[in-house]
């Protein structure tokens, strides 16, 4: 029988996605073959598989922390929000159509019977399954009926580390106190707390781990420090998106309301120097090198947002000025002249675009998912540093453009003046298309840097400083012993 460890956090953000990729790699390093699991993940980030079906970006992740193919079962159920209210439900990688809140509470118990079956099909194929739970699992309010933490632990029967995040504050309240809110049968689950994002010599925190283990009952199994390590973070509260000091080149993607897939722009920060700023105000825009305009899960509103704000009328300016402009998927649908969503896909309605690309988008009924790879065409003015490049990523969009204008692609997208677009994501990932793109910036030679081969340095760095940080013997043993049938 496969083993399972179930990695919770005390809060949202608190690093069970790292944590999950890092052991990830560690069992991988150690001989294992093992692959992460979360049932049901809320993320505007996501990722198509080589099959053309949707999950989250961060599963995505640790599937290649664990050496193997991204796969729509180790995340069968993804929300992705559309409003403040509702979001597309999306199972084992297909919508299954847009729900307010209070009605997905009252239906997720019924996705439990795809969830356990993605589940244990995916354990028969690995012998350590890495699950990652979401958020807290003493949202009290939210705790009946549980998919994805505590209730999905109780029902795979998996050992359970409790990970807190030092770096914010009251990490004893935050371990201790979610013991305490937890039903006997689920703390009985919890067998090592991780004390995470430590600043400073973790010896200090001596008398820490003391305290938590004295009032818990319960091994603190490792003190990690803070790991200036370059993963993908899907999350909504990642630093990357708070970062605003600029840099050379300086890249200033407009940090739209509903911005999705912001891993698309991390190739750019493998080069020394180069910044990725995410504006929210025009009178931050400042004068950037590149602009960029992402992709985003709800076109019109950010559109709408874009105009009421100011933020496309500085946009626009820049433009006129010969700045480059770049538009991905969502954005690229805003640089086109109009968007129109007859089937309401998206509240209905027609709104006029940016007008910066001579091209039209209406939303479709069905939406489109596939991996692409191809090459840029032969572009025109600061562009044609990208001519011949050679491209991969994926497509996911509910839209349909049209237009007149210069292809960009063998694939699609277009390409006017200083002005570019098209719906691949992960466009800038090669070598080849960020080595000529920071050269055309920075007007100098600029070594290339395969994506690739920097991702999986980064994980052996990350899996370095977490295997150093925790005991890994007895991580090990609470997933030999597992969790004794006694206990249910």
């Amino acid at each position: 029988m496969p083993h399972s460890l179930m990695l919770q956090g005390t809060m949202s953000n608190a690093g069970k996605s790292f944590l999950t990729a890092a052991l990830c790699r560690i069992f991988l390093q150690d001989g294992h073959s093992p692959a992460p699991f979360k049932s049901q993940n809320m993320a505007l980030n996501s990722f198509i598989t080589a099959d053309s079906l949707e999950m989250g970006r961060a599963q995505a992740m640790q599937a290649e922390a664990a050496g193997i193919a991204p796969d729509v079962r180790m995340n069968p159920v993804l929300l992705k929000p559309t409003t403040d209210t509702g979001s597309q439900v999306i199972v084992n990688g297909k919508v299954r159509g847009d729900m307010r809140a209070a009605a997905y509470f009252r239906q997720k118990k019924a996705l439990l019977p795809e969830i356990l079956a993605a589940y244990e099909s995916l354990s028969r194929e690995h012998d350590i399954l890495v699950i990652e739970g979401a958020g807290s699992p003493v949202e009290l309010n939210l705790k009946a009926d549980d998919i994805v933490n505590m209730g999905l632990a109780l029902q795979v029967k998996s050992p359970v580390l409790l990970v807190g995040d030092i770096d914010r504050g009251g990490i004893f309240a935050q371990l201790l106190g979610t013991l305490m809110l937890l039903e006997p049968e689920e703390r009985a689950l919890v067998k090592g707390l991780i004390v995470n994002r430590f600043r400073g010599d973790p010896k200090l925190f001596a008398d820490g781990i003391r305290i938590l283990e004295e009032k818990s009952g319960i091994p603190v199994l490792g003190v990690v420090p803070y790991l200036h390590v370059d993963i993908e973070d899907e999350d909504s509260l990642s630093d990357k998106l708070h970062g605003t000091a600029p840099g050379k080149p300086d890249i200033a993607v407009i940090a739209l309301p509903k911005l999705s897939n912001y891993t698309d722009f991390d190739a750019f920060l493998q080069y020394e120097g180069a910044a990725v700023r995410y504006v929210r105000r025009p009178h931050d825009l400042g004068t950037p090198d590149l602009v960029i305009v992402p992709g985003t899960k709800s076109t019109i509103a950010d559109m709408r947002w874009l105009r009421e704000s100011g933020m496309e009328t500085a946009v626009k300016r820049l433009a006129a000025n010969g700045t480059p402009v770049f538009g991905i998927c969502g954005g690229y649908q805003i640089l086109g002249e109009e968007i129109s969503d007859p089937l309401g896909s998206e509240g209905g309605g027609t709104i006029p675009g940016m007008g910066l690309l001579p091209c039209k988008t209406v939303f479709a009924a069905e939406k489109h998912r596939s991996q692409v790879s191809g090459r840029f065409a032969q572009l025109p003015g600061f562009w044609s540093c990208l001519s011949g490049a050679a491209y991969e990523g994926y497509e996911i969009h509910m839209g349909e453009t049209t237009g007149t204008g210069t292809p960009l692609t063998e694939a699609g997208g277009f390409c006017e003046g200083n002005v570019c677009g098209c719906y691949v994501h992960g466009i800038f990932d090669t070598a080849e298309v960020s080595g000529r793109l920071m050269q055309a910036l920075l007007q100098t030679e600029v070594p290339a840097i395969d994506r690739k081969a920097y991702k999986e340095q980064q994980f052996d760095l990350l899996a370095a400083g977490v295997r150093k940080s925790l005991d890994m013997d007895k991580i090990y043993q609470i997933i030999e012993e597992g969790i004794h049938g006694d206990l249910f």
